[in-house]
């Protein structure tokens, strides 16, 4: 095991309801998450920023808010990983990956489409999930602070092409 690497077991179940058209997939909560309970849980993470922005609303700021706002868009949130040895948040120290059941989730969900938060969560769904799940997941670019490349226009124009056929105005279903 490496220096610093611990076993980390998911802490949050999915944000699903039978109103979700989409699932957006993270690799795993980052420990600045698990400290808030909730996804994207880093002030300087810009997924909440990035969907508020597609779906024409206000940031949500509260766990509560936050599950509100997703639900009411039509989105679900989860990540890939149930459990996996880390070091901190760092996605290139993933080793000894359990993942979730995603296949599960989508079985007895009206989902359409799957996403992918940045290159990492892609290639573990591509690599655990993807056969099972019978569907290909879609990869967007990472809202994490570490995508210094994007910025928060060029995320939010990104994410909106892929998102807005089943998400926030003007949905279908």
């Amino acid at each position: 095991m490496a220096v610093g690497q611990e076993l980390v077991v998911h802490p949050f179940s999915p944000v699903v309801d039978r109103h979700s058209r989409v699932l957006i997939l993270g690799s795993l909560p980052s420990v600045k998450s698990r400290e808030n309970h909730f996804y994207y849980g880093h002030p300087q993470n810009r997924f909440w920023k990035v969907l508020a922005g597609v779906c024409q609303a206000e940031v949500p700021v509260s766990v509560e808010e936050k599950k509100a706002f997703l639900l009411a868009n039509g989105i679900a949130v989860w990540d890939v990983i149930a459990s996996c040895r880390i070091v901190g948040s760092s996605d290139s120290s993933i080793r000894d990956v359990a993942a979730n059941d995603v296949a599960g989730l989508l079985q007895d969900s009206r989902i359409e489409a799957v996403f992918c938060n940045g290159a990492k969560s892609w290639e573990l769904y591509h690599r655990y999930c993807e056969k099972a799940c019978q569907r290909e997941a879609g990869k967007l670019p990472s809202t994490s602070p570490a995508n210094a490349a994007w910025s928060p226009e060029r995320l939010i124009k990104s994410w909106g092409e892929a998102l807005l056929p089943y998400v926030g105005p003007g949905r279908k279903g």
